[in-house]
């Protein structure tokens, strides 16, 4: 079988191509595909060239990790139904390329335990907005650790007004939690907050923030944040840097700071926010501003990169 496909050839050179799909085996099923999201995290740094060294790199390559599609066959036992949409979180799919991530394409196989259940009779997270629980667990992760942690503090400052940054603080207020305060310098991206509130860093005198998340990338984030720290407060680093990061020693020192790194989601995260936004605490709503076809594919990712507008651009494979 083959399965149209987007192709990273080289750094900012896309194609849509048709790609032989790998044979099943039991346990796996095939999704055809309806939406699939485009990261600015990741994905950004595997389009521009800059991504790190990193597990299978390459070119050529499929990118996406962020997949809703429907079932459509199965092999073996598996705890799924023809017809049941679900949550791809990236696949090995296309054989004689890169599966980095391997979700933006028209058919995927997978095995059926790596895939979620979307809940299409819930309140929320049916059709589009089901390709934004990648980031829900990303944002989920960075403050329970995968679980394994329960922190003293939620965020009080986010630093990066974009999806994640909305994301991390709906899940704030939706914990019970007090509202953050986050920083946003774009005007056009100030906007859209509920429930907590949006400022310029300037605009903010404040120096005592007991716990900082910083999900905007900025590799000199730091030297920004750390003199905003309350003595013995926390720095997360929820972004993706894809330069070196430093910090001036001497206001770290002063105010005994801790900066944490949170890697990837695990599936624990993506299945706690799924039942998040199943049992409707956390919502989705408003966070997809772009759709695009696959045909348009290289005005989708240049528009997903390049314009302040879009928070999330998403391909619509269901034509």
């Amino acid at each position: 079988m083959n399965a149209d496909a987007i192709v990273f050839q080289s750094p900012c050179q896309l194609s849509v191509q048709s790609l032989p799909v790998r044979a099943m085996v039991p346990g796996d099923i095939e999704v055809q595909v309806e939406y699939s999201g485009i990261s600015t995290g990741t994905e950004r740094l595997l389009w521009d060239g800059s991504m790190p060294p990193f597990p299978g790199m390459g070119y050529p390559l499929v990118p996406g990790y962020e997949t809703v599609g429907r079932v459509v066959r199965t092999l073996g036992d598996v705890p799924l139904a023809i017809g049941e949409r679900v949550f791809v979180p990236g696949s090995y799919s296309f054989e004689g390329v890169h599966n980095l991530f391997g979700g933006a394409g028209q058919r995927l196989v997978v095995p059926a335990a790596r895939v979620v259940r979307v809940n299409e009779t819930g309140p929320q997270g049916s059709g589009a907005d089901a390709v934004l629980l990648a980031l829900a667990a990303t944002a989920y992760h960075s403050v329970t650790f995968g679980g394994t942690r329960d922190p003293d503090t939620p965020p009080d400052l986010i630093v990066g007004h974009g999806v994640m940054g909305r994301l991390l603080a709906r899940l704030t207020v939706a914990a019970g939690g007090p509202a953050p305060v986050v920083w946003e310098t774009q005007a056009l991206r100030q906007n859209g907050a509920d429930g907590y509130t949006v400022l310029h860093p300037d605009d903010d005198d404040r120096k005592n923030y007991r716990a900082i998340y910083d999900v905007s990338g900025d590799a000199g984030i730091l030297h920004k944040v750390i003199p905003r720290l309350d003595k013995g407060g926390e720095v997360v680093l929820a972004g993706f840097y894809h330069q070196d990061i430093s910090f001036a020693y001497a206001p770290a020192f002063m105010r005994e700071a801790s900066i944490r790194v949170a890697a990837e989601w695990k599936r624990a995260d993506l299945l706690a926010v799924t039942e998040l936004v199943n049992t409707g605490r956390l919502s989705l709503d408003g966070l997809i501003t772009h759709t695009h076809t696959p045909s348009q594919a290289r005005d989708a990712y240049e528009v997903a990169f390049g314009d302040p507008h879009c928070l999330k651009m998403v391909l619509d494979w269901s034509h």
